[in-house]
């Protein structure tokens, strides 16, 4: 990415592709005509459109209704929802059989292990779903992908698409879209809000990389993959993006916020977890 694009990072990977499919010359032309507000009101007004012609769209019309019915249905409850770190190995996760909870990306790999799948998955990042895509549409629950992703996998009776919108933000309605927050956990809580749950217990949130780099860097693993629970997740020979712990921090505490404004809370029980901004719970005392 040109470096005059930086200011793009940590925002959707739709408006990623829009900036990659306009030359930089016109870009720096468009900002030195426009000046730097008006070609960003002009951008997101380009976004706004096309989320517009998306809603056109019989398939979005349809997964619109599928997530209208689920407004609410879980509310008063809680739910847990479950990152991909190293420290689910050391999580005993048969525990949450008969939780609600949440997955995201390649959970899958742990479904066998633990004798059943998550009560919803989550995954918004092309990379993950365009190298998963038979394995994710074959998945036991409600599905939510990004409609960017639409390309890569067939609609079933249990997906639903979101619209991820570029502007920093919280949905506490998902029908309007999401805000990625550079990480599928963000999304997750999202849904979670939507959905009605009144507590959202994290676990296996680690919030920390071996693997360094400039963030949202496209990298291809070389061998067993350190981030995840297991050395499969990202293994050898698969695409993906370096973390953006900043912008992730971020958007986890502007969760934080909308989730206490409606009186609801949000924990995390990860075991030895880095994240700090929200409140610590043992894990084993929560059953």
């Amino acid at each position: 990415m040109p470096k005059d694009d930086s200011r793009w990072q940590g925002h959707s990977e739709v408006k990623h592709k829009i900036m990659r499919m306009i030359p930089s010359p016109v870009k720096r032309l468009a900002r030195f005509t426009l000046g730097q507000r008006r070609y960003n009101a002009l951008q997101n007004l380009y976004l706004h459109y096309l989320q517009c012609q998306a809603e056109k769209y019989p398939r979005y019309q349809a997964s619109i209704k599928k997530i209208l019915a689920l407004k609410d249905k879980h509310k008063g409850q809680r739910c847990f929802i479950i990152g991909n770190g190293p420290s689910i190995k050391d999580t005993d996760l048969t525990l949450l059989r008969n939780e609600v909870t949440f997955g995201s990306n390649r959970i899958y790999l742990l479904f066998d292990k633990i004798g059943f799948p998550t009560s919803y998955f989550v995954s918004v990042n092309r990379l993950v779903i365009e190298q998963c895509a038979q394995d994710i549409m074959k998945l036991p629950c409600p599905k939510f992908i990004s409609w960017h992703c639409r390309d890569l996998v067939s609609f079933t009776q249990d997906m639903m698409f979101l619209y991820s919108q570029p502007e920093v933000s919280f949905h506490t309605d998902i029908t309007s879209g999401v805000w990625e927050g550079a990480t599928v956990t963000y999304v997750a809580l999202q849904v979670a809000y939507y959905l009605g749950f009144d507590k959202v217990i994290l676990v296996g949130v680690d919030h920390s990389f071996t693997t360094q780099g400039k963030p949202h860097a496209i990298v291809v693993s070389q061998g067993d993959d350190p981030n995840h629970f297991d050395p499969q997740y990202f293994g050898k020979g698969f695409r993906w993006q370096l973390a953006d712990l900043e912008m992730s921090e971020l958007a986890y505490r502007i969760a934080k916020f909308h989730f206490e404004r409606a009186g609801r809370e949000i924990v995390d029980a990860t075991i030895g977890g880095k994240l700090q901004v929200f409140p610590k719970v043992n894990y084993q005392s929560l059953f």
